[in-house]
């Protein structure tokens, strides 16, 4: 079974504050699509609209053997969610730098499920930071694998 599909550039460009999981509305061949692992949600986002949450520039690819019934890669789905965690994510998400980010998609049983996450944008520092403690976290657990094999 091939594994879920990541948003790479989420955990690079915003600091996670919270997840939600949340369940996603698909049409036809799509679920075949990403079976297969064919979608990518780097550029996507989440937005609250008349009390549903929508994910936009999800880009699900169509699935070859679908001909007709295969929808277009890029419309907007909606997410299934709690009236009271959308309320919630609504009033967090009308704070001034917040975003809702799809970090992960993945099937639960035979569910497909989003895995939201509630985003602060990073400016360039906390960026360089961050790549610093990852450097230095690397070069530490290489120096620690070294020193064991000793």
């Amino acid at each position: 079974m091939p594994s879920a599909i990541h948003n790479h550039k989420a955990g690079r460009d915003y600091f996670i504050l919270e997840s939600v999981e949340a369940g996603i509305e698909l049409k036809g061949t799509e679920v075949k699509s990403l079976r297969a692992a064919r979608a990518s949600i780097d550029e996507a986002f989440a937005r609250v609209e008349r009390d549903q949450i929508w994910l936009y520039n999800c880009h699900i690819q169509h699935y070859e053997q679908g001909n007709r019934w295969n929808v277009d890669p890029v419309r907007p789905r909606r997410l299934l969610l709690h009236k009271q965690e959308i309320h919630r994510l609504s009033s967090q998400t009308n704070a001034k730098g917040m975003v809702l980010l799809p970090l992960k998609i993945y099937f639960t049983k035979s569910y497909a499920k989003v895995l939201l996450g509630l985003g602060k944008g990073k400016n360039v520092v906390d960026k360089r930071e961050t790549l610093k403690k990852k450097t230095h976290e690397r070069e530490m657990q290489r120096a620690l694998r070294d020193s064991q094999k000793r």
